[in-house]
């Protein structure tokens, strides 16, 4: 839980980032995420949402998160939470959010939130990657400027993950040897598109209900990349109900075949998965990697 010190502390940082007087009334333990601790932080004026975490073992973690959320909200196109504050108290890491009450889907969510992250992904850059790094997970993540997906791909999601997994004794060089196979591939396999702000961790669990019965995404690992990503990424723990993915080619129409390239883009949160949970996600990157080889 937490202290009676930090709590002080966020009274008083609450207070002066809102413009209003908050005290701290309780405090409910929430689920952070996979690695974060989170709660409820409840005041005469509201609740917020507070994620922590090791200051000292994932340095400007949720500053980078909040600078991901904050240009998220940017296009007003789809729900974020607002961005109170983030920083660091003694060693411990935080991040301010407003409260959002999860509540029941409306009638149209599915294709309301197609056409959302449609919308979403018409928001473009001139190159690939972020101007700063951030994390997926607790894993760092580097973005790195490229001009062309394919680059960015390799040196800023693949490689550095197999290098990861091979120090780890994760993958063996049957492995390593099949994902230098598929780097020479990828131009042929990858439709070029623009660059495309994806929210880079779309599964289920990042995905919530509003008060209004509408979407609202948390927990990004965002940056401007290739926007098959996301559309993979919400495939890889269930895929959600079909009217999302027809909605969302009513209104942004993907490039011919991209069922055929969802376990290539998931190769990506495959290698996430395999460092951060153990070999159990190895067949499946075998598996996928055989299909394009």
């Amino acid at each position: 839980m937490l202290s009676s010190q930090f709590i002080s502390f966020l009274e008083q940082l609450i207070s002066e980032k809102t413009g209003k007087t908050v005290k701290h009334s309780q405090t409910r333990s929430l689920s952070g995420g996979c690695i974060n601790n989170g709660f409820e932080f409840v005041s005469n004026e509201g609740s917020f949402f507070i994620k922590t975490n090791s200051a000292s073992r994932f340095p400007g973690m949720f500053q980078a998160e909040a600078t991901g959320l904050n240009l998220l909200a940017h296009p007003q196109c789809i729900r974020i939470p607002e961005v109170i504050d983030a920083g660091e108290f003694e060693n411990t890491t935080f991040l301010i959010l407003e409260f959002i009450q999860s509540t029941g889907k409306s009638a149209d969510y599915w294709t309301d939130f197609g056409k959302k992250l449609a919308t979403l992904h018409s928001n473009s850059a001139p190159q690939f990657g972020l101007d700063h790094d951030n994390y997926i997970g607790s894993l760092p993540q580097s973005n790195t400027f490229c001009s062309t997906w394919t680059d960015f791909m390799v040196s800023h999601r693949l490689n550095p993950l197999v290098k990861k997994a091979a120090s780890l004794n994760l993958a063996d060089s049957g492995m390593v040897r099949d994902f230098e196979k598929l780097y020479l591939r990828l131009d042929d396999l990858i439709p070029k598109e623009k660059p495309a702000l994806l929210h880079g961790d779309l599964w289920s669990g990042n995905v919530m209900t509003g008060e209004n019965g509408k979407v609202c995404l948390i927990d990004p690992a965002v940056y401007y990349g290739h926007r098959e990503m996301d559309i993979a990424f919400s495939t890889l723990f269930g895929a959600f109900p079909q009217e999302f993915y027809h909605t969302y080619n009513d209104f942004f129409p993907l490039k011919n075949n991209w069922q055929q390239r969802i376990d290539l883009f998931n190769l990506y949160p495959l290698l996430v998965h395999l460092i951060l949970f153990g070999n159990s996600y190895y067949g499946q990157i075998k598996n996928s990697l055989s299909k394009y080889l």
